[in-house]
């Protein structure tokens, strides 16, 4: 059962069964973490099913100066989302399925909330029990208090799979060598992938057609006349709205590591 209350006109529970009786939406979501380090793999795409938390929202009708709903689990997690995100026009959902099936229990079973634009941490509770419609002036939430920022929004990122780290590559079709990887930009989405050799001129790859702008893109660059030897490879991003990925290092802590993904090859 999920109870939805706090700063609303009109609490309520609703339960499995009466979830499972609403018109129910499909929207495929790339879901990353916010301590996944550069060119790390914490993160994911799937096909999601469920209700828009936006209609929830919209029959508990939250009060002026509502600014913040803090989900609560059955195992005590807590994650508290921008309410201006969880009432716009993007697919956020409380989900019951992932993928054409049942949601796994580790994925959240019998209920999770899925939030495109945001990292985890603020906004992908799973087990989800309760919805408090407040303020982040008056709640704080589970890793809020340790130390990571308060809204969580996705940063342009991309990632190098190929070719793999330390690999020894053999030219084809002549002299031709080949990139590949992963970009993505939540709810923004991408606009271009731009790679790197040694240190060189960017140049710009192929995208794979975009499913949504909620989900990543494969990205694959060609280059030619490469050396014998070792090289270095970068990538960034740029996403619709013109923010470029920047190289600049951070961790983690407080909102998402930053910084361009490099990879060393030989060509043979």
């Amino acid at each position: 059962m999920l109870r939805v209350h706090g700063m609303v006109e009109n609490e309520f529970t609703i339960t499995m069964a009466e979830l499972l009786d609403l018109p129910l939406h499909e929207h495929y979501v790339t879901l990353t973490c916010v301590s996944n380090e550069v060119g790390g793999d914490l993160v994911g795409n799937a096909k999601w099913l469920g209700y828009p938390i936006r209609d929830l929202l919209a029959r508990a009708k939250p009060h002026f100066g509502a600014d913040m709903v803090l989900s609560g689990s059955d195992d005590g997690f807590t994650a508290s989302t921008p309410l201006e995100v969880l009432t716009d026009d993007r697919a956020a959902l409380l989900a019951v399925a992932m993928n054409g099936h049942a949601l796994p229990r580790d994925h959240g079973y019998p209920a999770r909330l899925v939030v495109p634009g945001l990292y985890g941490y603020v906004s992908a509770t799973k087990w989800v029990t309760d919805l408090e419609v407040t303020r982040f002036a008056d709640k704080e939430a589970y890793w809020t208090t340790r130390g990571w920022s308060t809204h969580g929004p996705v940063l342009v990122a991309s990632r190098i799979d190929v070719p793999r780290p330390g690999a020894t590559v053999t030219p084809r079709n002549g002299d031709r060598i080949v990139t590949a990887g992963m970009a993505w930009a939540q709810h923004t989405g991408i606009a271009k992938v731009q790679v790197r050799i040694d240190n060189g001129n960017w140049t710009e790859a192929e995208l794979s057609e975009e499913l949504t702008a909620d989900t990543w893109r494969q990205w694959r660059c060609e280059h030619t006349g490469l050396s014998t030897g070792t090289h270095t490879v970068a990538v960034r991003a740029i996403d619709q709205a013109g923010n470029v990925q920047t190289s600049e290092r951070r961790p983690a802590i407080p909102g998402a590591a930053t910084g361009l993904h490099e990879r060393q090859f030989t060509v043979e």
